[in-house]
């Protein structure tokens, strides 16, 4: 099949032609993706869960490089977020097991008070900063889509999402210790 017509297939949610991609691509992106993270249920999750948001998101997907670069590129980033999250759950883990739970004993925060705390510390991020942070980590719009939203370049919302978490760190640096804040955040 032509790569165009799989292309606008895909964005106008054509089941034939998303069943054609998944049968075609599906087992080389697992295969792939267990080669970043080293566990196939991971990698089948992984990959799984790139399907579901292709189908969800099919309308907005704008691939500038092939179909099969956009796939593997795409399973590659979401498998270096994966190892990354799991660096930094393991990173707080063993703080917690070696001791470091004093600094924490007196904190506990409910959900309510965490999600106020978090929007307080919202309140202080300029308006245009705070509308691209919100879309980021609230919304789940990427940073093209995001630059697409606004006219800008995704550089500069990559610099008004560094900045947003720079504010936030520090304004909520008092209720939160900052791996967890970091956690949260990113």
């Amino acid at each position: 099949m032509e790569e165009q017509y799989i292309i606008s297939g895909l964005k106008n949610r054509d089941k034939i032609v998303f069943d054609f991609v998944f049968g075609y691509y599906y087992t080389g992106l697992c295969a792939y993706t267990r080669r970043w993270v080293n566990d196939p249920d991971v990698a089948e999750d992984l990959v799984q869960d790139f399907f579901v948001r292709l189908w969800m998101n099919s309308s907005k997907i704008e691939i500038a490089t092939s179909l099969k670069s956009y796939f593997f590129t795409s399973l590659k980033n979401r498998a270096l977020n994966y190892l990354k999250h799991v660096q930094i759950k393991e990173k707080f883990g063993t703080q917690m097991m070696n001791g470091s739970t004093e600094e924490y004993s007196n904190w506990e925060l409910t959900e309510p008070e965490l999600t106020a705390l978090i929007e307080q510390g919202m309140q202080s991020l300029p308006p245009r900063c705070r509308e691209i942070f919100v879309l980021s980590r609230f919304e789940g719009k990427d940073n093209a889509q995001i630059a697409e939203i606004f006219g800008i370049s995704k550089r500069t919302v990559e610099l008004q999402i560094s900045n947003a978490l720079k504010i936030l760190r520090t304004e909520l640096k008092d209720y939160l210790p900052s791996m967890l804040l970091f956690w949260l955040l990113k």
